[in-house]
């Protein structure tokens, strides 16, 4: 069994910044890639930056030079700082990792964190 454990949402004014971070604990074999997404009150979750083991990463078009992604592969842990804050920000922010556990390692399964808040006020 795989946890994922966020924090870091809060309330903030529009150009503020907030951090969030999110651990992986449990039966973890190896962590290919983490990351975050986000949904927003009637909309459909999306992708907002990940980093592979590798150390690549990949973010959306609307958060590009706002938001840097980090990973600590020793803590299982990655981060978001997320800058320059808008309204459109909003959203229940989920992290997301896809780990292989020593239950079974031939295969990787996607796991989710509970989610946590971030609003942004204009």
């Amino acid at each position: 069994q795989v946890q994922l454990v966020e924090s870091g949402g809060g309330s903030v004014d529009a150009g503020g910044s907030l951090r969030l971070s999110c651990a992986a604990s449990g039966s973890i074999f190896s962590i290919n890639a983490m990351g975050w997404y986000r949904q927003a009150p009637g909309k459909q979750r999306e992708l907002v930056a990940r980093v592979i083991s590798g150390g690549s990463t990949d973010y959306a078009d609307s958060v590009k030079g706002r938001f840097t992604i980090s990973r600590d592969n020793a803590k299982n842990t990655v981060y978001l700082q997320m800058n320059s804050l808008k309204p459109e920000d909003t959203a229940v922010y989920y992290c997301n990792a896809d780990v292989k556990s020593y239950t079974d390692t031939r295969f990787a399964r996607v796991y989710w964190g509970q989610g946590t808040q971030v609003t942004v006020s204009s």
